[in-house]
Formats: structure tokens, C-alpha cells, sequence
């Protein structure tokens, strides 16, 4: 399934809109290749490198808001708030919302899933933050965070609950262990199921599944909640 036509980079209104003026084309270009569109048409990188860098500096300047505004607030805490505007379901609103799915390039003969569309959205969010971040520095990343991410922030928007953190928190408060394991995993490679066990103390408390390990670990710790 393709999600855009070809990239025009002139054309790109989120470069306009931010009045970024690119020292890098390439890079704004390589953020929105997907690694099937690499393979087929012989092109040179995709967007996984600056994906994973668009993810630190993205964790960066919301842990280094939430550190500067909510001054009476524990790590956990932090690190609850911060999951819910980090997350995939987050990555995907704030993409959707400046329109990146249009500059999107995959594979011509590629089919995905729903769920693997949303991923791909989401994921081109981070890595434009990345090509922004190399190309621009750190500051116009960061205005550019305060201008797309930070709102939501201000407006308390929920895109995720972390289970895993209220049920590692309520297990530290009566000196317990909370750890997960894989119970199944089924499904076709690009469309898999995973089973997972929340285990207190070695005994499953709760079991959930998705679509990965860490959203099977969500649900499993959302069942054990229920169940504590």
C-alpha cells in the first residue's frame, strides 16, 4: 500500500510552515524513505538512523520540560507523564496533524497492515526530528517540539496509560517483584501476536496481548492491576 506520492521537497509545507530553510535536502528527503522504498529503487539509507536519533532528542527536551514545570513531581512520575506524549499513539497524532504521511515513500509492491501504516506514521515523526535536529540544531528542534509536542502537553491530553509504571510502583511500595515473560508469540513476521505474562513474586498476576512485546506488557500489567 502506498501512503504518499513522491517526495517534492520544494513543496513540503511543513519545511514553510516553520520557516526552516534546509543546509541538508538529503536529509529532510531521507526522513520519510521507508527501507522498502531503499531496496527497490537502489537508494542509499532510509529513515531508521534518524528515527532513533529524532527518539533521544524528542526524550530530551520533553524530560528537560516536565523537569522545569512540575517541580513537586517524583522520577516515576515524570517518567509516567513523559511515556503518554512519547508514545506511538502520541508519535502518530502529532504526524497525522502536520500531514508527514504525505511525504512517505514505500515500497511499491509493499501491503500493510493497519497497524503497520500507523507505525510507519508514526515512526517518520521521530526521524523528521532527527533530520531536523542534524541539519538545524538543537534549539530549532526544540522550538519545534514547543510549537507541535508541548501544547498537548498544556492541554493534558491522554494518547496512553502506563500500566507497567503505576504496577511497578505500587509493587515497590510492598517490596515486590514485577517482571514479564513471553507466554506466545504467533502470526506472520510483519503481523505477529504476542502473549505476555505479568508475574508478581514469580506467580502470573495478569496476561495481555498486541501487536508487541511492550503493548502485550501494557495489557498484561492493566489485567494485573485489576486482579492486585
Amino acid at each position: 500500500m502506498t501512503i504518499c506520492p513522491k517526495i517534492q521537497l520544494d513543496n513540503m509545507e511543513i519545511l514553510k510552515k516553520f520557516s526552516i530553510e534546509p543546509n541538508d535536502s538529503h536529509l529532510f528527503e531521507l526522513a520519510f524513505i521507508h527501507e522498502t522504498y531503499s531496496h527497490e529503487n537502489k537508494v542509499e539509507g532510509h529513515y531508521e538512523r534518524l528515527e532513533f536519533l529524532g527518539d533521544a532528542v524528542l526524550d530530551l527536551i520533553i524530560s528537560e520540560y516536565l523537569y522545569n514545570t512540575y517541580h513537586d513531581l517524583t522520577e516515576g512520575q515524570l517518567t509516567r507523564i513523559r511515556s503518554n506524549y512519547v508514545c506511538k499513539q502520541a508519535l502518530y497524532a502529532y504526524s497525522k496533524k502536520l500531514g508527514l504521511e504525505k511525504y512517505i515513500k514505500l515500497g511499491s509492491g509493499l501491503e500493510l497492515s493497519r497497524r503497520e501504516i500507523d507505525s510507519v506514521i508514526a515512526n517518520v515523526f521521530e526521524s523528521f526530528v532527527g533530520a531536523l535536529y542534524l541539519d538545524q540544531g538543537l534549539e530549532v528542534a526544540k522550538e519545534f517540539l514547543y510549537k507541535t509536542v508541548i501544547p498537548h502537553i498544556e492541554n493534558e491530553e491522554v494518547f496512553f496509560y502506563d500500566y507497567k509504571s503505576q504496577l511497578k510502583e505500587l509493587c515497590d511500595q510492598k517490596y515486590l517483584d514485577v517482571t514479564y515473560e513471553l507466554i506466545e508469540e504467533e502470526g506472520e513476521p510483519h503481523n505477529k501476536t504476542f502473549t505476555m505474562a505479568a508475574m508478581i513474586n514469580d506467580k502470573i498476576c495478569g496476561i495481555g496481548s498486541g501487536g508487541s512485546k511492550k503493548e502485550a506488557e501494557q495489557n498484561a500489567a492493566k489485567t494485573a492491576l485489576n486482579n492486585f
